[in-house]
């Protein structure tokens, strides 16, 4: 299986070869003489309008047509905010598992902060700043104050605190002076 990421930045000079090895599935390595039959699936991914680009003439039809075999839309992660904390908790699991520490679970503010903010970076947004606040994190719970500031800043603007308020959550940042 091969996973062409941002297919639709693929330069036209290439689209030819690609869609060569796609329809007859052989490749000829560079200064070789002979063709190396091959047997794969490919899976593409772009974040562009492909239909677009084929009408701009950036694209090639026929091989977006060879691709588009079964098309799978995925809306971004600010679209589906009920997937955050499950892939939260995937993604900590996962770098505990690197890391060979403890698995930590999220506070509600933190978890409510990752819901709310817009994602534009996506999953991989996601998985760098939860793997940012697990580096961070101290005791079993990660907080909002492990979070980078691009997520928490969303709370600062929706919800203001009153000044001199402080819960069990703030104690991180007093506890780090």
């Amino acid at each position: 299986t091969i996973f062409l990421d941002e297919i639709g930045d693929m330069p036209a000079s290439m689209q030819p070869k690609l869609l060569r090895v796609l329809e007859e599935k052989v490749i000829e390595r560079v200064g070789g003489n002979r063709v190396i039959p091959l047997d794969f699936r490919v899976i593409a991914a772009t974040n562009q309008d492909i239909k677009q680009l084929m009408g701009e003439g950036r694209f090639r039809s026929d091989l977006y047509y060879r691709l588009n075999v079964i098309p799978l839309h995925l809306p971004p992660l600010r679209d589906r905010t009920g997937d955050i904390s499950l892939l939260a908790e995937h993604l900590l699991r996962k770098t505990a598992a690197q890391t060979g520490r403890q698995v930590p679970l999220l506070s509600s503010k933190a978890l409510e902060l990752l819901e709310n903010y817009t994602w534009p970076g996506n999953v991989r947004e996601l998985a760098n700043a939860l793997e940012r606040a697990f580096i961070q994190f101290h005791g079993g719970r990660i907080r909002e104050c492990d979070l980078p500031g691009a997520v928490t800043a969303v709370k600062s603007r929706a919800t203001p605190r009153p000044q001199n308020h402080y819960d069990l959550e703030d104690l991180c940042v007093l506890q780090r002076l």
